[in-house]
Parts: structure tokens; C-alpha cells; sequence
């Protein structure tokens, strides 16, 4: 039995202008392929200027913010593993999740859905 006494804002975004904000959220992730520190930012940037306004996109962003910090500890490992031969592998699953990942966070937001990433640690809660 779980005594839980913190407020939990509602998860699912309500209107179109907060299903949509949602879906860039995530999104604004791919830009990473592009310009790398664009897609740590911009992700950031978004959640901390909407956060306020809307319960749900703030787990939303917290959701986003976690796997981007999860991701680059996997990074990390992943590259020192490098030295053994096996951390080319963990660089291919992370380069490969760090694409689906968000698409399928942006989809889910524009269902007005919480996703959570899988593998995600939860620093933010």
C-alpha cells in the first residue's frame, strides 16, 4: 500500500495548443541530429517557459529532461566501454532510441498521453 501524499498533477493534456506544445517538447529532442546542443536546450527552454501554465507539460518535460540526462550517462558508460569492443553496441541501441524514443513521446502527447520513456533513470519526479 503506497501512502503517497504528494500532489500529482493530472497527466494528459487537455486542449490542441497544449497536445501540440506536448509534441514539440519531445520532438525538439531530434534536433540533436542537426545541431547537437540545440537538442538539449531547446527541450529545456520549452519546458521551463510552459511548465506554469500547464500541470500536465511539466510531466511532460520532466519525463523529456530525465532521458536526456539518462542518455548521456548511457552515453558515457557506453564510450568507455568502447575500449572492450562492447560499448559499440550500447552507442547503437542509444543512437537508435534517441530517435524512436521521441517520436513515440510526440505521438502519445498528441493524444494527450504521458509516455514514459523506457529505460529512463527518474532524477525529476
Amino acid at each position: 500500500m503506497s501512502y503517497n501524499m504528494q500532489y500529482q498533477p493530472p497527466m494528459g493534456l487537455q486542449t490542441s495548443e497544449q497536445k501540440q506544445m506536448g509534441m514539440f517538447l519531445h520532438l525538439s529532442q531530434l534536433l540533436n541530429i542537426i545541431l547537437p546542443p540545440a537538442g538539449i536546450v531547446v527541450p529545456i527552454v520549452l519546458w521551463q517557459m510552459k511548465k506554469n501554465e500547464t500541470p500536465a507539460l511539466d510531466a511532460h518535460g520532466k519525463m523529456v529532461v530525465n532521458w536526456l540526462i539518462s542518455s548521456v550517462i548511457y552515453f558515457a558508460v557506453s564510450v568507455v566501454l568502447s575500449i572492450i569492443l562492447i560499448g559499440f553496441l550500447g552507442l547503437i541501441a542509444l543512437g537508435i532510441m534517441s530517435i524512436v524514443f521521441p517520436i513515440i513521446g510526440a505521438i502519445k502527447a498528441n493524444n494527450g498521453e504521458l509516455w514514459e520513456y523506457p529505460l529512463t533513470i527518474k532524477f525529476l519526479k
